[in-house]
């Protein structure tokens, strides 16, 4: 594994983890695996570990920080910008294209919970992307406007929206920045059990990163003044037009989460795939190495990127 970094189109540096195959040949390109982490994570968290999983298997595999958040540029830090999230996929694929020993047009996706619709959004518009897979994908438009199973009306959406504008305008004057949502810093006896299980992956042993030059106290949690952004987020609006390329969507039978996999499946043009792992939650599919379906992600890529 080594450190590599990288431009967007707006210029911005992203920052990666590039895995090699220890049985890499040079001197035959090899298909490659870019690996998206989850929404507020950092390429530490989870997205490094399915990258070495990957390179296990033969591919070269880049696990990035999303422009905003981890090593990667970005000001405001933690800003939500789909767009660019989506750039990053593109720009990613650059990286990979321009290196000797990656063959360009054997390139495929894998994005992990919030950069699960990131890369579906970024395939819509990118053709050098081949395959595309998705685990415990959340479809971030979706949960910002409607909720967890249409849990949020049009009018908590209004205050939300609201509250992103005074922020807004509260930092274009000066005022200091604020940071929602994310992981709770503490459990308490009234905290439910997706804080539950979101705090012990990021807020214990098991997930906990300092982002290089980002405070612990804000991991995972973006900044309120642009979390709008979500609300004009249709990762799925022209899902079908990826076709042919294969999708294929992993979630657990538990995950919170699992309405969102459906429904791209359901939307997706042929040939997709919908797989169900019994008894995994949203969050055990980010580490949990007996639950995840490593076999699985090596057929499908290698089956698709040749």
């Amino acid at each position: 594994m080594q450190k590599v970094s990288f431009k967007n189109k707006l210029g911005m540096n992203v920052v990666g983890s590039l895995f090699l195959p220890k049985s890499l040949d040079r001197t035959k390109p090899a298909s490659a695996v870019i690996v998206g982490h989850p929404m507020g994570a950092v390429k530490e968290q989870s997205s490094n570990l399915y990258a070495q999983k990957l390179a296990e298997q033969g591919f070269v595999a880049l696990s990035f920080d999303l422009s905003f958040w981890g090593e990667s540029e970005g000001q405001p830090r933690h800003t939500v910008s789909p767009e660019i999230y989506a750039d990053d996929f593109s720009a990613a694929v650059d990286f990979l294209s321009a290196s000797p020993f990656v063959n360009k047009e054997n390139i495929g996706v894998l994005g992990i919970c919030g950069s699960g619709s990131f890369a579906l959004s970024a395939a819509q518009i990118e053709p050098r992307i081949k395959a595309i897979a998705t685990v415990s994908m959340y479809d971030m438009g979706a949960a910002y406007r409607d909720g967890l199973k249409k849990g949020v009306t049009v009018e908590q959406r209004k205050v939300m929206l609201k509250q992103a504008a005074e922020q807004r305008y509260t930092e274009f004057t000066g005022g200091e920045a604020k940071f929602i949502g994310g992981t709770v810093l503490e459990l308490t006896a009234d905290s439910s059990p997706i804080e539950r299980e979101f705090y012990d992956f990021y807020r214990t042993s098991r997930g906990e990163v300092t982002p290089e030059g980002d405070s612990p106290l804000v991991t995972t949690k973006p900044a309120l003044s642009t979390i709008s952004a979500f609300a004009n987020f249709y990762p799925f609006a022209g899902i079908e037009t990826i076709s042919p390329r294969p999708l294929l969507f992993i979630t657990g039978s538990e995950a919170h989460s699992i309405e969102f996999s459906q429904n791209a499946y359901k939307l997706a043009s042929e040939p997709k795939e919908l797989l169900v792992i019994p008894g995994a939650g949203h969050v055990d599919l980010y580490d949990r190495v007996n639950l995840i379906p490593f076999d699985k992600l090596t057929e499908f890529f290698r089956g698709n990127l040749s």
